[in-house]
């Protein structure tokens, strides 16, 4: 699904230009780019997003060779580039990048034939992420929002929705579980009858997170 960022009333000037000028930088050596996650989710709902995360073609030393001296890998499960810009952090990773241990590798390795590259590669990136509504994509240049797993219906329902089954997700990352009740919290979001049932269930699996 493809949607204009016009129709939730976006503006350029959302958008600061620490984020704009690595958009740019990495648009001009000819990779694609675009903003993912929590801040297309908060530009939806007419928030300013606390922070800009970008995802690209480009593999992870490319973006580092293309700012040289500003820029540094960091990450071991998921590794991305902290690219440091007028004392701000805006945070890049790659379509080539993918979690160890995730249940993601068990997606399909070949794209339909009626799926262009860019949207499988899209896709599948969307679907590693951890709620819908943080599976969100949007290209600043077209003004596009790509919405792979029903972020958008969900942002209009309030609902904080696992993009894989409940149990498996928390299962994956405990820590999702905490991420769950945050972001609900912030927004004034409720979670689905299933997802609900597995955070009540498995929040005691949080107690790992400080082994």
């Amino acid at each position: 699904k493809k949607v204009s960022a016009k129709r939730f009333g976006y503006k350029d000037s959302m958008i600061p230009d620490e984020a704009w000028n690595v958009l740019h930088r990495l648009r001009s050596r000819g990779y694609d780019v675009y903003l993912v996650g929590g801040c297309v989710r908060d530009l939806i709902m007419k928030k300013i997003p606390k922070d800009f995360d970008i995802i690209t073609t480009a593999d992870l030393r490319q973006v580092k060779d293309t700012f040289v001296g500003s820029a540094v890998i960091v990450g071991r499960r998921f590794p991305i580039v902290h690219v440091h810009d007028n004392n701000s952090i805006v945070e890049v990773s790659s379509f080539n990048t993918y979690v160890r241990g995730s249940s993601g590798n068990q997606m399909p390795t070949s794209k339909s034939p009626h799926c262009s590259k860019n949207d499988y590669l899209r896709w599948k990136n969307c679907q590693g992420r951890d709620f819908t509504i943080n599976g969100l994509m949007f290209n600043p240049y077209s003004e596009k929002i790509y919405d792979y797993l029903g972020g958008i219906e969900d942002i209009k329902k309030a609902k904080v929705r696992t993009v894989i089954p409940a149990a498996t997700s928390f299962h994956e990352d405990c820590a999702r579980i905490l991420r769950a009740i945050r972001i609900a919290a912030r927004l004034g979001f409720s979670f689905p009858k299933e997802t609900a049932y597995y955070v009540r269930n498995l929040a005691c699996s949080v107690a790992r997170l400080d082994k």
